[in-house]
């Protein structure tokens, strides 16, 4: 093949892409879609939208702590924790590892451990880690406790979290009644 011929070839294939412009710039202007001022259906998403009129009272979603608890199990937990293994220890007398150790953490208050050095956010945080909390915090780590140095994706599982829950519940001296 010469080079008149792959010449005829390039310029083939820029006319086609030119008249693919020029055909979508025309009925552009031929078919002028006018938006409406008003939405026909509202798209939900999970961002939350800032609202600076004081009139509107913004509600948060309260989870049902007891309809989640019932979707998991300790089994399911035990494996799904294998994701948390390699930054925190889960057993009775465990050292810290990139993460605080686990044991007992279930009712205890947020960094409490003392040999271990937490971030800022979470030695201020003065909640103790409830079923709620823990459910929250497992959602997304770092958008519970901003500024935690946590770097884990979260669960987005309603059954992950509780299956996770429920295991680190039983990896206690004394398990808190599940709700």
């Amino acid at each position: 093949m010469d080079s008149f011929e792959i010449n005829k070839i390039i310029a083939a294939i820029l006319m086609v892409a030119l008249l693919i412009i020029g055909i979508s710039k025309v009925s552009d202007l031929v078919f002028y879609v006018e938006k409406p001022e008003t939405p026909g259906y509202i798209v939900e998403t999970d961002q939350v939208l800032k609202v600076d009129d004081p009139n509107v009272k913004v509600v948060e979603a309260k989870v049902d702590i007891a309809a989640l608890m019932a979707l998991g199990d300790v089994i399911s937990g035990e494996k799904i924790f294998k994701k948390c293994a390699a930054c925190h220890s889960i057993v009775k007398g465990g050292k810290n590892n990139i993460g605080p150790a686990l044991y007992n953490v279930v009712g205890r208050k947020v960094g409490l451990i003392s040999d271990y050095k937490y971030s800022k956010a979470m030695s201020e945080y003065k909640k103790a880690w409830t079923f709620e909390e823990l459910n929250g915090y497992l959602i997304k780590p770092a958008k519970w406790i901003k500024g935690t140095k946590m770097s884990f994706a979260g669960l987005r599982k309603e059954k992950d979290r509780a299956s996770v829950i429920k295991y680190l519940n039983q990896n206690s001296d004394n398990p808190l009644p599940l709700p």
